[in-house]
């Protein structure tokens, strides 16, 4: 009597559960993935408005002197900013922070961003 070929059924479970370990590891790091490309879209865009609000007032030659608060359009959204003068040692530069908010309330800051401008 010959033995007939094949796996037993203990060989074939334990294969089972060495591929269900491995696909729910691939499953998790697809959801992580998926999760942080919707904070990196969110980041890449406040970046984006706080880059256009520091050329606009650069293009316009005046260095706030006090906080001033705004709100721009961008990819379909409302982005809420906060621009801020901020005094240095130097009397020759003036540091200027701009904060992108999610909210109006400023409960989520996304991205603050600092830049150094010539003073007068």
């Amino acid at each position: 009597m010959r033995r007939a070929r094949g796996f037993t059924l203990i060989e074939v479970l334990v294969a089972m559960a060495v591929f269900a370990v491995a696909a729910m590891a691939v499953l998790n790091a697809t959801g992580q993935h998926v999760n942080s490309l919707g904070a990196l879209e969110e980041k890449t865009f406040a970046a984006m408005v706080a880059d256009n609000e520091l050329a606009l007032f650069t293009l316009e030659g005046k260095v706030p002197t006090s906080a001033k608060n705004g709100k721009s359009e961008l990819a379909g959204r409302t982005w809420f900013w906060t621009i801020q003068p901020v005094p240095t040692v130097d009397n020759a530069l003036k540091a200027v922070d701009v904060i992108v908010w999610q909210n109006e309330e400023k409960t989520n800051q996304l991205l603050s961003v600092r830049t150094y401008v010539p003073n007068g």
